[in-house]
């Protein structure tokens, strides 16, 4: 590939290239590249079919994924689109070993799963969303909660601002106004310590020489995920667009 080119261009060069390879187009959400701080046109899918009369745009299973079955469930997630998983591994283990309830153990389980499977902005409120037919809302609110709570300390249960976030996000970093206004109506609300719990078992630097599998967790899965028959994705409930676009992440439309 030509060094000269710039990062946009290498990009755009290496789709084109997979797309002739894989005789299909493959076209990014705007997202995507908005997230590259990139506000051009996407590609035009007419034209580049026009060039290549065999390319069509992706509708289907992408070829470049592990594919899932027709049915999947939370595990088939976590083994072929989340990952990798050690942090929320080892957040359930360390909730395990704490003797926390199983419902709690699974909130530490899943409370980042859309920053390892659908998107990384406001992860608390959208891993909330994508699990809320499934699960106690407790749960649901847990997760919800620790995008905010992570951020204030609160010496009753032991647990300080973390280190990594003075690193990660400087000494000056505040909250924006809306977390501190959840904050606000949070810390009174009667599960307040269930997701103080996410925070206070969160690993904030996991620990590369622990190995924890899914496996440890089935049995707590199966009793406190509500897994649908039709599959996730499939079941028709208010969320399952959002686990279809994990499914198909660069389906065209």
């Amino acid at each position: 590939m030509n060094d000269t080119m710039t990062l946009s261009q290498r990009a755009d060069a290496l789709e084109q290239r997979m797309s002739d390879e894989l005789d299909y187009i493959v076209i990014k959400s705007r997202l995507y590249s908005l997230a590259d701080a990139d506000m051009s046109p996407p590609p035009n899918a007419g034209a580049l079919m026009a060039k290549n009369p065999k390319l069509r745009v992706l509708m289907g299973d992408d070829p470049r994924l592990p594919p899932m079955p027709a049915n999947p469930t939370l595990i088939d997630f976590f083994r072929y689109r989340f990952g990798p998983a050690a942090h929320v591994l080892q957040s359930a283990r360390h909730a395990v070993n704490a003797g926390l309830p199983e419902k709690m153990v699974l909130a530490c389980l899943l409370h980042d799963i859309s920053t390892m499977g659908f998107i990384r902005g406001d992860h608390g409120y959208w891993g909330a969303q994508l699990i809320e037919p499934y699960v106690d809302e407790e749960v649901t609110w847990a997760i919800r909660a620790h995008q905010v709570l992570r951020f204030y300390p609160d010496e009753s249960v032991g647990y300080e601002y973390p280190q990594s976030y003075v690193k990660a996000f400087g000494v000056d970093y505040r909250p924006d106004a809306y977390i501190d206004e959840d904050y606000n109506r949070m810390r009174n609300h009667k599960w307040y310590m269930s997701g103080r719990m996410i925070t206070l078992h969160d690993i904030y630097s996991f620990d590369p020489n622990v190995h924890v599998e899914l496996e440890e967790f089935t049995d707590v899965i199966g009793r406190h995920f509500r897994q649908p028959k039709e599959g996730l994705g499939f079941d028709n409930s208010p969320v399952a667009h959002m686990w279809r676009a994990m499914l198909r992440p660069a389906k065209y439309l």
